[in-house]
């Protein structure tokens, strides 16, 4: 409790993120031109995406177009002049990485955003922060439900009071709430850099204030889908 006449300390908050849908279609609903300009990736990521088989590779230059494309479109500068700066906190961070937490420089500058990329089911979803506070990271996860219903799932990506919570459900409701947590488990560990680094069964995400459920059909994305978006705090 405050001692009195001592002023109070504000509640963290979490910036508002800006999220967009792509829908499946050619080249994962991107157009190849933004602005009138082809959106051309960097030497990494076409290394990358040459490693990949067809189908695969599509999907992985549909999301990274896409993510570009956003980008440029908030901060209103044309594509072409980005510099991809991914950065893993195993691998460091550099236009010669791939994969990570993504973001971009432009005319040598980090830009102000804090960018995440997911995709199921050929749809893509993206989310920014702009001009985050100093240390503000986010993450979004889309998942399809029909991709949950393998068995074994809960064993391997569950806690056990996330076990507990699902217990009792079956067939397409059962589908639902383990596709809900793998989106908030996946968002979370985005926004942290962890990835699955850390085993989805060690990472209980129930209650989580920094991470929010899109409700259904939020950003267009079709009704049957779950999603998350998960941000960073910082006090105001």
């Amino acid at each position: 409790m405050a001692r009195p006449g001592a002023p109070e300390m504000a509640e963290p908050v979490a910036p508002v993120p800006v999220l967009r849908s792509c829908p499946p279609g050619l080249l994962g609903g991107q157009d190849t031109t933004a602005g009138g300009q082809p959106v051309v990736l960097e030497p990494a990521e076409l290394a990358r995406a040459d490693a990949l088989a067809p189908g695969p590779r599509a999907v992985f230059v549909a999301g990274r177009r896409a993510l570009r494309t956003f980008a440029a479109e908030l901060l209103d500068v044309p594509a072409s002049d980005f510099t991809t700066h991914f950065r893993c906190p195993r691998c460091g961070a550099g236009p010669e990485l791939s994969h990570g937490r993504p973001g971009y420089r432009l005319r040598g500058e980090p830009v102000p955003l804090a960018l995440s990329l997911s995709r199921s089911s050929g749809w893509i979803l993206l989310g920014a922060v702009v001009d985050p506070p100093a240390g503000v990271t986010m993450g979004v996860d889309l998942a399809d439900p029909s991709g949950m219903a393998f068995e074994g799932f809960d064993g391997v990506a569950l806690t056990a009071a996330e076990r507990a919570a699902l217990a009792g459900l079956a067939g397409p409701q059962l589908l639902q709430e383990r596709a809900r947590l793998w989106a908030r488990k996946e968002a979370w560990l985005k926004m942290t850099g962890d990835g699955l680094t850390t085993a989805p069964d060690t990472l209980d995400v129930l209650y989580r204030p920094e991470i929010r459920d899109l409700a259904a059909g939020e950003a267009g994305l079709p009704l049957n889908f779950r999603a998350a978006v998960a941000v960073s705090r910082t006090g105001s």
